[in-house]
């Protein structure tokens, strides 16, 4: 069996087995998630310039940002399968 591969938007891919969390950057927890993983040069900012709407969280401790809704993201994970 591969790895499975999930599309976070405009051909960017990641790892399935490796995402912990796919959440809102809305609140203010995860936006010093977001600002903790750029400090420490963890952050993957996928977004091309548009507005971040999801935020995955994989288990090698990166946070990368992703233009694509949270459902969005968690339908094609679930496709995948």
């Amino acid at each position: 069996m591969g790895i499975k591969l999930i599309n976070i938007g405009f051909g960017n891919i990641v790892a399935a087995n490796r995402i912990i969390a796919i959440v809102s950057p809305e609140s203010a927890p995860i936006k010093r998630v977001i600002q903790d993983a750029r400090d420490r040069g963890m952050l993957i900012d996928a977004t091309y310039g548009r507005r971040t709407r999801a935020v995955v969280i994989t288990d090698s401790d990166h946070v990368i940002l992703s233009a694509v809704q949270p459902e969005t993201v968690s339908q094609r994970l679930d496709d995948d399968e």
